[in-house]
């Protein structure tokens, strides 16, 4: 690499890590906690139950939030296209009235995903509330306006303050993985084939146990001499689900209240939408062995 090559790297790196520590900051600002806290319990007022569950996105096996984000976004978006390049005010109006409609079902699905998060991510995620809100009155005002050069103005404002949101977004689902499968790694982990786990009678019946595969922790519960093996780690954010309960067939995550089933790891109950993985079970001699499906 070249002196100049080396120089302009060092620059960029340099800028980066800056933008990170003020991330970072925002991450650790306990300041934000007294936002946190109220605005929680406000989220939460939309109970556990299928309509909860439809706006984490369990139907769609992974978060619902940035799919509607789009609609918002992308309309607002091209509202500032036709600001720019085009004289069409009635179409410029029409697009701002369907983002702002859009808005409302995006932010109530990232309210129900936003409630049930690590304290880290909540924090990130209220300066990301406040921006796309910001953006959303912004927009709103747009239509009240009569002006057309206020109008581009307080919509160009909106679509700054909604990028600033979206690269906040960006931040909490994939620096701080907020809405990632936290499961998924587990297959790529665990060697192929019949491996053995340990006696049967050394299992308490009808709890979940720990027991380690190789470096991967898995939740093993006993009914009679029947025996089911999950991976540990919840695929919301990681909770253990061998400190969770076990009843009507299905395991609870101690964390944020995720329901598995025991026999094939769907979701039954959200903030999780990944299923979480299940291992293939024999009972030889009175020890337990397990596998993965299709893995040999």
């Amino acid at each position: 690499m070249s002196a100049a090559a080396a120089s302009m790297c060092q620059v960029r790196s340099t800028g980066h890590a800056d933008a990170m520590r003020t991330l970072d900051r925002l991450e650790e600002s306990t300041a934000l906690d007294s936002i946190v806290e109220p605005a929680q319990k406000v989220a939460r007022t939309v109970e556990p139950g299928r309509f909860r569950d439809a706006l984490h996105g369990v139907w769609l096996g992974h978060p619902l939030h940035p799919a509607l984000v789009q609609l918002p976004i992308g309309a607002w978006a091209s509202a500032g296209v036709l600001d720019l390049f085009g004289d069409d005010q009635r179409a410029v109006r029409r697009l701002v009235a369907f983002g702002l409609a859009g808005a409302v079902p995006a932010a109530l699905a990232g309210s129900a995903d936003w409630s049930e998060q690590h304290e880290q991510q909540m924090r990130v995620g209220v300066v990301h509330a406040f921006l796309n809100g910001t953006a959303t009155a912004l927009y709103a005002a747009s239509l009240l306006t009569r002006t057309r050069r206020t109008g581009r103005a307080l919509r160009l404002a909106g679509l700054l303050a909604a990028g600033t949101g979206g690269l906040l977004g960006g931040r909490i689902s994939f620096r701080q993985a907020g809405g990632a499968n936290h499961a998924e790694s587990v297959p790529h982990l665990v060697d192929p084939g019949w491996q053995e786990l340990g006696a049967l009678d050394e299992l308490p019946q009808d709890e979940p146990g720990r027991r380690m595969l190789g470096e991967i922790p898995v939740v093993v519960v006993r009914r009679g001499t029947e025996v089911h093996v999950l991976a540990d780690r919840c695929s919301h954010l990681s909770g253990p689900l061998s400190d969770g309960e076990v009843k009507d067939g299905r395991i609870t995550c101690p964390w944020h209240g995720s329901t598995f089933d025991l026999a094939g790891g769907s979701v039954a109950c959200g903030p999780a939408t990944a299923p979480q993985p299940v291992f293939d079970t024999e009972i030889r001699s009175g020890t337990v062995w397990v596998r993965l499906p299709g893995a040999g």
